[in-house]
């Protein structure tokens, strides 16, 4: 065996000393690829591991189901707020604030948290997530404004965070909404809104102001996630997506409850979409009725959704039935997404989910305890039960 080896080398024309060189650089090869291939998914998980920690600990302070009924259960408004100053999420603010405010403010928070937080690499989704404050903080100086509101009362309306809630402030002693937009100036906001002024000043309307503001979000929000390069942000792409859709289904259910026609609608629809493309939009806002647009979402993961509660709808005529299905399939979704990726951008998404969940319910319960004798049963219906997500 030697006497070959010996005479391979002798044929290639190599001495010992290179042969043997040649052999260990073929074997420090071999082992870099073995540590890349090993190493591999060390490496895309290290960036995950102090967010995931503390999105853990902070999901450790949701509120259960158990929880949240003792809260349906409760007698009034402050009994409520009460309960909460047991909760470090929301204590902090209840003693100079009104609780749905104190409920906005954490939530805002929430946002920005995560934001700074999540890793580079799907930062950037959540940054936009985060310009939910000022967009509404922007739409409650714009209604207020309208409605001829004092600068007292306008300031009541804001809610203290995003970026640009000190600018806001200095606002709320203007006159008009057209005021608002100018004061707007060197804001990405401002654009938007000057293209559609002319639409406002001809109408009185705030609503393309406001639903300008909701375009712009949601275009910017998919565009943020539209090159999922991994496994990671495969799932962010579809979180997001599913968001995008739900808002436009939304979009065109109300308004085909109002009556409204394509040319009415299409204005303020997100084109790009996710699963429902442009020409999909176009049949749904071309559809005769709330019938019809259920009826063109068939093929999509959508149509089950709406047509399980079609019935219901059919009787009562509220199309908030819709709207809470849609609410629940999007927490479905962030529940399954969180468990395909435990230990990537699974928990991120588990936590921001399920903490819009409860403040939404906080506030529906805080609303319903507003009201005299407001049925209990009709408060559980109205609110979006989840399990707990990771």
């Amino acid at each position: 065996m030697a006497d070959e080896i010996a005479t391979i080398i002798s044929s290639l024309g190599l001495s010992n000393e290179a042969f043997l060189a040649i052999v260990l650089l073929a074997f420090v090869v071999i082992g870099a690829i073995i540590v890349i291939v090993a190493t591999r998914p060390i490496l895309d998980v290290y960036p995950y591991l102090h967010p995931n920690a503390r999105v853990r600990a902070r999901k450790g302070r949701l509120f259960d189901e158990k929880q949240i009924s003792e809260l349906v259960e409760a007698n009034n408004v402050e009994e409520i707020t009460n309960y909460l100053r047991g909760s470090p999420d929301y204590a902090e603010y209840l003693d100079n604030y009104t609780l749905e405010k104190a409920l906005d403010i954490q939530l805002g928070e929430t946002y920005d948290l995560v934001s700074r937080m999540a890793p580079k690499e799907i930062q950037s989704s959540f940054k936009v997530m985060a310009k939910k404050s000022d967009i509404a903080n922007i739409k409650s100086l714009l209604t207020a404004k309208e409605a001829g509101l004092s600068q007292e009362a306008t300031e009541e309306l804001l809610v203290p965070t995003g970026s640009l809630y000190e600018d806001l402030q200095r606002l709320t002693d203007v006159d008009t909404v057209t005021d608002v937009v100018a004061g707007l100036d060197g804001t990405e906001y401002a654009p938007i809104l000057e293209e559609v002024l002319p639409e406002y000043e001809k109408t009185g309307m705030v609503l393309p102001l406001e639903s300008a503001l909701d375009k712009y979000y949601l275009d910017k929000l998919l565009a943020s996630s539209e090159t999922p390069s991994d496994e990671n942000k495969q799932i962010l792409y579809s979180y997001v997506g599913n968001q995008v859709d739900v808002a436009n289904i939304k979009l065109i259910l109300r308004a085909k409850v109002d009556g409204l026609d394509y040319d009415a609608i299409s204005p303020y629809m997100i084109d790009s979409g996710y699963q429902l493309r442009e020409w999909k939009l176009k049949d749904l806002m071309e559809a005769e009725d709330v019938t019809g647009v259920i009826s063109s979402l068939e093929g999509t993961k959508y149509s089950e959704v709406l047509t399980d509660v079609l019935p219901e709808y059919n009787e009562t005529g509220s199309v908030a039935l819709f709207e809470q299905a849609l609410d629940k399939f999007l927490v479905d979704s962030a529940k399954s997404y969180s468990m395909k990726k435990p230990l990537g951008i699974g928990p991120i998404i588990g936590f921001l989910s399920q903490k819009e969940v409860e403040v939404k319910n906080l506030k529906v319960i805080a609303r319903a305890k507003r009201e005299e004798d407001f049925p209990i049963s009709k408060i559980r219906e109205m609110l979006v039960w989840v399990m707990s997500l990771l």
